[in-house]
């Protein structure tokens, strides 16, 4: 096979992968990270372990969704730059178009449909990949004392309400200060220079409401926002609700309701909210400029990841970023564990989909499947 047919069958694949993975990435980013692994490390072998634990490091390392910018990612190794951008695009068209539909009928009828008795069975599911994940990458990523040390701080840090970015960082300084410590002991704390000067873009003035200062307004929240859709609730309330005026909190908490219920990344909680505001060239254009920085950041970055891996306290701070990753994925996963394994049925899914996860090959997208229709038939029979 030529090399352009090489390189347009690896594009192919990399769409046929996320645009699968969009419909059926329900669960948030822990659950899609887990879904990426088994499919692209597990299965296909586009990478392994350690690398793929790399990437998720260096999407933590930036702002904006990280499953999304995961996506990016395993789309340029993959395909390169086409594979960049038909990766992250598969990922995210198919919630964005549900999530579409789902705004059309929330501003024709005035409600969502009811849609929680439709996941009784995917979540759990979704909670055994998650698990099988993290038993996974935990292997890979915890590979000292240190790095597992971060890793259980950042569990209990999380817990007692310590903020995502600052144990991500956190993680990252001290796992390479320790490094720097170890290999030079008198190292100047000007190799921490650039972290300290990181500050977020002034806010934009108030400005009547228009095409144009809503794609602003969320190309700066996609251009600066870390952390969980709780983070991006915060700043969409702060700009939306608070300062411009545009929204109510009920229509602010629909649309992440809509982002949560629906697969692919939460940041599509814009599509909805656009749509409320301007019909279908505000949700396009909402959508584009909360999304918009993820492929320019991760562009720019790709290249920089081997170069972290190579220089001795860079890695060390990427290791340490990682171990916090694993960590918060862990907070997490308890935290979902806890709204989603109500009773026996769930329980016994969850345990099932992570055995058949440990001991087979299957491919996940059957069991997020056989979930929803087990749990459906579960409801239906009164179970």
């Amino acid at each position: 096979m030529s090399a352009s047919g090489k390189q347009g069958g690896r594009l192919r694949e990399v769409i046929a992968v996320f645009l699968r993975l969009g419909l059926t990435g329900f669960g948030g980013p822990a659950a899609h990270v887990g879904m990426m692994r088994e499919e692209v490390v597990r299965r296909r072998g586009w990478l392994d372990d350690g690398r793929f634990l790399d990437l998720l490091g260096a999407t933590n390392l930036i702002p904006g969704p990280n499953s999304t910018e995961m996506t990016i990612h395993l789309g340029y190794l993959r395909a390169g730059w086409p594979g960049l951008i038909a990766g992250g695009l598969s990922f995210v068209l198919p919630a964005m178009l549900i999530v579409l539909g789902l705004a059309w009928g929330y501003v024709r009828y005035g409600a969502l449909p009811a849609a929680g008795w439709l996941l009784y069975g995917v979540k759990p599911v979704v909670i055994g990949l998650i698990a099988h994940a993290l038993w996974s990458l935990g292997k890979k990523g915890l590979k000292s004392p240190l790095a597992a040390a971060i890793g259980l701080a950042a569990l209990v840090l999380y817990f007692a309400g310590a903020n995502e970015i600052a144990l991500l960082f956190g993680g990252g300084l001290i796992a390479a200060a320790v490094e720097i410590w170890r290999r030079r002991p008198r190292a100047p704390l000007a190799a921490f220079a650039p972290f300290l000067g990181l500050s977020l873009p002034a806010a934009l003035t108030a400005t009547p409401v228009s095409l144009l200062v809503l794609f602003l307004t969320c190309l700066k929240i996609g251009a600066v926002l870390y952390g969980s859709g709780y983070v991006l609730l915060a700043f969409l309330r702060a700009d939306f609700v608070t300062r411009l005026g545009w929204l109510t909190d009920q229509q602010l908490l629909d649309a992440i309701a809509v982002g949560q219920i629906t697969p692919g990344p939460l940041f599509t909680s814009a599509t909805f909210l656009g749509y409320l505001l301007a019909g279908v060239p505000g949700a396009l254009l909402a959508t584009l400029g909360m999304l918009l920085p993820s492929f320019v950041f991760v562009a720019a970055t790709h290249r920089l990841v081997p170069r972290l891996r190579a220089s001795p306290w860079l890695g060390a701070m990427l290791d340490g970023v990682i171990a916090s990753s694993l960590g918060l994925m862990a907070a997490v996963t308890a935290q979902l564990a806890g709204a989603s394994i109500i009773d026996v049925p769930t329980a016994g899914l969850a345990a099932l989909a992570f055995g058949l996860l440990l001991r087979t090959s299957i491919n996940p997208t059957w069991l997020v499947l056989g979930g929803a229709a087990l749990g459906v038939a579960l409801r239906a029979l009164g179970l």
